[in-house]
């Protein structure tokens, strides 16, 4: 699934490629995706309006629209936004898109699922804003100090890791990042929030902010699905110590040392060094 260096980059992309281009229609080809309108609705209140920008919040995409409507983009496991034309995209593409924003420069955007898991709806600002301020602070803002952090983790003894997975909690932080985190800052996953120390948490928000930002900059991790709205991967999957990694030296410890794989801390899979992460 998406997390958050993936939706940024998409995100970004999509404000790049087609802020300040006009709607003219849209097209519902798999009409289950859609969340909050019908397809009727939507056709009807995209088209001739402005796209103003494009951003991300949590694990979604916000297409901030001139009538004061959002699309609202959740990805999750297969879903990708594309950019072109329809001759632009490759034809084993085709089977996969569900909506089309046609814009007015004769490029569209497409949301191509391919196990149509993902959504696309359509908000008004105070739904929106109703939706987004149910989720949980975003972690490459000035408010998610180690303090706050603490706060949050000294309220649960929950695994740690599963606690900064929960986007009611901290926002964006899936799989693949609470892994890295996690190593980087020594604790094992498994450990209970409460349990963690005040220097712990401060390392492990630091450790957050850290790869988030890296992957960020290298667009991404793709392991399978994820691509980019010009359908290139992410870079970040080189950088990994953790995630991925099972079986393999601990990059800390040494050839000694092997990474250890589970499932038993929330049904997904963890990847630990027994040794350093305490």
């Amino acid at each position: 699934m998406p997390e958050l260096p993936e939706v940024e980059t998409i995100a970004g992309d999509v404000h790049k490629a087609i802020s300040g281009q006009q709607i003219v229609s849209a097209k519902v080809i798999k009409a289950d995706v859609l969340r909050e309108v019908t397809a009727t609705q939507l056709k009807r209140r995209v088209a001739g309006v402005t796209i103003e920008r494009a951003w991300r919040r949590a694990k979604h995409i916000v297409i901030d629209l001139s009538s004061g409507d959002r699309v609202v983009v959740q990805p999750r496991f297969t879903g990708a936004l594309l950019i072109g034309t329809l001759e632009s995209l490759s034809p084993a593409e085709h089977p996969y898109l569900t909506v089309e924003f046609v814009l007015d420069d004769g490029r569209s955007m497409f949301y191509s699922d391919i196990r149509r898991l993902g959504t696309v709806a359509l908000m008004n600002a105070e739904r929106f804003d109703a939706y987004s301020t149910k989720l949980g602070i975003e972690p490459l803002t000035d408010p998610f100090t180690g303090d706050y952090l603490l706060k949050l983790l000294s309220k649960s003894a929950q695994p740690v890791k599963k606690l900064i997975m929960d986007q009611y909690k901290v926002v964006g932080v899936g799989n693949i990042y609470a892994n890295e985190a996690l190593w980087r800052s020594r604790i094992d996953p498994s450990r209970a929030a409460n349990e963690v120390t005040r220097e712990e948490a401060l390392q492990l928000r630091n450790d957050i902010v850290d790869v988030l930002t890296e992957a960020i900059a290298q667009r991404g991790s793709s392991f399978r699905d994820f691509r980019d709205t010009s359908g290139e991967p992410g870079k970040f999957v080189s950088f990994l110590a953790a995630y991925g990694r099972a079986g393999l030296e601990c990059k800390r410890c040494g050839p000694n040392t092997k990474m250890i794989g589970t499932h038993e801390i929330d049904g997904r899979q963890t990847v630990l060094c027994a040794r350093c992460q305490r």
